[in-house]
């Protein structure tokens, strides 16, 4: 059976959470479609009656996990805390990703680590290239051993147990349809002719290499990272494509690179000291509210099993139930049965009294998910900003000594504000381009402005660098910019800066408005609220998605 078959009910154990299998399965069923079905296609995709996904997706909704568009039901970023906690919980990323970033800058090539989920490998941390010709996997994606460099070598720990299996799952899914992320139109028929043979060679030789096995024109070397104990850890691996190397080149050019920076990362698996528990997640304070304040529709037994998952991560990568059920107020029969059921879709495994989270968990939306943009970040808090405002707003980011709109949503008013994407205006004259400004650091601003021409567009334009400077130091004070008719006359305009996890300010949002409508004081009385609310629901949900994950501004 593949392994991302989600009817897992039927032979559930009896103590598990019948309301978590169904919201883990229409978790999986958007992941595998990308992030977004609608309520009908996930009926059909889940079997489940419409009154249950309404139920399920109006608590997914409640706890930020999905946004509700219409009658799409699409992946919301507050669910990549799922994803989080696992990574953060096997620190893999944390200890190797900086050097696995390196070798990507060293070689010139995408670089990857991965991890074994049972007879496939998912990907935990990715260094792409920026190139017209991109080669990469998304985090978390799963793809079979047998298609993969990194695959043969986990399969190299294989025990007879575990090879049956794959030959089961081969026999029911020759063609891997059960893995979404894999390339279709090409079958995989032939790719496990031949794994026995390929998994002793590369044990043997101490490396790996895919030949085109994922998709034509791709190939990758592999080499294990091992831990302490000698098992594989994590493998990693380099990808380019055909026009740049084939096999036999990939492997003489870079495989002692390879096997220096695995060694490397072995020696930081050893010297690592443990991390201090961090504090989990404070997801279990609202789930524990009463049926009244959540509403009727509420599963509280969805929402506290997903909770479970949360309690694990930095310092708490095992945890026996009584610290799964204090991390998470629960009581231990509560989590006890959420930690079965977990355990029955396999995002946790057991060791002893002890629970570990699973690399299954990332199969809980965070493939699409990190692949994002923080302009897709913030369209649906622009969305919001601008019904409750009345009135057009935009993201920007800085570029040069100009600020590009890459994010706009308009109000439908006879006389409106109409910029479109990509258009680009002198910063020192507009409410973004000061918030931006504001936050860089004085040699930086100082830089920019240098070549910057500061010329009157409208009579009340600051032209003065002096005046400007000040009027810079006063927004990094206040937290805002107002810019009154200096753009364009008539045109009033109000911005806050986009912060990300390190606290620098990387975009800025902005309402527009025309100066007729409400008057300078009103918008700070007014509108001024409002934005500071949809900046930081922006940031709340850009900083949980670069935890692990890159998210460029457009």
């Amino acid at each position: 059976m593949p392994p991302t078959n989600h009817d897992t009910t039927a032979d559930a154990p009896p103590e598990a959470v019948t309301p978590l299998l169904r919201g883990l399965g229409v978790l999986r069923r958007l992941t595998d479609a990308g992030g977004r079905l609608t309520v009908g296609e996930l009926e059909r995709a889940t079997g489940l009656a419409r009154s249950t996904v309404d139920r399920v997706t109006g608590t997914l909704a409640r706890m930020g996990y999905v946004r509700v568009e219409g009658r799409d039901i699409v992946l919301a970023p507050q669910l990549l805390e799922l994803g989080n906690a696992y990574l953060a919980s096997v620190r893999l990323p944390e200890l190797l990703g900086g050097r696995a970033d390196a070798l990507a800058d060293e070689l010139d090539e995408s670089v990857s680590l991965a991890v074994a989920d049972g007879d496939g490998i998912r990907f935990v941390h990715q260094a792409t290239r920026r190139r017209a010709m991109s080669v990469s996997f998304r985090i978390g994606d799963l793809l079979p051993a047998e298609r993969t460099a990194p695959g043969v070598l986990f399969a190299a720990e294989w025990d007879e147990a575990e090879w049956e299996r794959w030959r089961e799952r081969r026999t029911a899914d020759p063609a891997g349809l059960g893995f979404p992320a894999l390339p279709q139109g090409r079958s995989g028929a032939a790719a496990g002719g031949d794994f026995a043979e390929r998994v002793a060679e590369a044990d043997e030789a101490g490396f790996a290499v895919d030949d085109q096995l994922v998709e034509p024109g791709l190939v990758a070397l592999a080499v294990p990272v091992r831990a302490a104990d000698g098992r594989i850890a994590c493998v990693l691996s380099t990808v380019s494509h055909t026009s740049r190397h084939d096999a036999g080149s990939l492997h003489t050019t870079l495989l002692p690179r390879l096997r220096a920076a695995a060694d490397a990362m072995e020696r930081a698996l050893r010297d690592a000291p443990e991390p201090e528990p961090g504090a989990p997640s404070g997801l279990a304070a609202w789930t524990g509210a009463s049926k009244q304040e959540l509403g009727r529709e509420f599963v509280e037994s969805l929402a506290r099993g997903l909770t479970v998952i949360t309690a694990f991560g930095a310092g708490r990568a095992a945890l026996p139930l009584t610290a799964v059920a204090e991390a998470t107020g629960l009581a231990r029969a509560t989590a006890r049965r959420a930690l079965i059921t977990l355990e029955h879709v396999g995002c946790v495994a057991v060791d002893g009294r002890e629970f570990r989270l699973t690399p299954r968990v990332l199969s809980l939306g965070f493939a699409p998910l990190s692949r994002t943009t923080l302009t897709r970040i913030a369209q649906p808090h622009l969305a919001g900003l601008a019904e409750r405002v009345r009135e057009s707003t935009s993201l920007a980011v800085l570029v040069g000594d100009e600020v590009q709109y890459t994010g706009r949503v308009e109000t439908s008013r006879i006389m409106n504000v109409h910029i479109t994407v990509g258009t680009r205006f002198p910063a020192y004259a507009t409410s973004m381009g000061r918030v931006l400004l504001a936050g860089l650091p004085a040699a930086d601003r100082a830089a920019r402005l240098a070549g910057s021409e500061l010329r009157a567009l409208t009579p009340h334009t600051v032209t003065a660098r002096a005046e400007l400077d000040a009027l810079l130091d006063r927004v990094a004070h206040d937290g805002y910019a107002l810019v009154d008719e200096e753009l364009e006359e008539g045109l009033r305009s109000i911005a806050m800066p986009v912060r990300d996890r390190a606290g620098r300010v990387v975009a800025a949002v902005n309402v527009a408005l025309h100066a007729a409508r409400r008057s300078r004081e009103e918008c700070v009385r007014e509108v001024l609220p409002e934005l500071t609310a949809a900046i930081a629901g922006i940031e709340a949900d850009l900083h949980v998605t670069e935890r692990f994950a890159r998210v460029p501004a457009y």
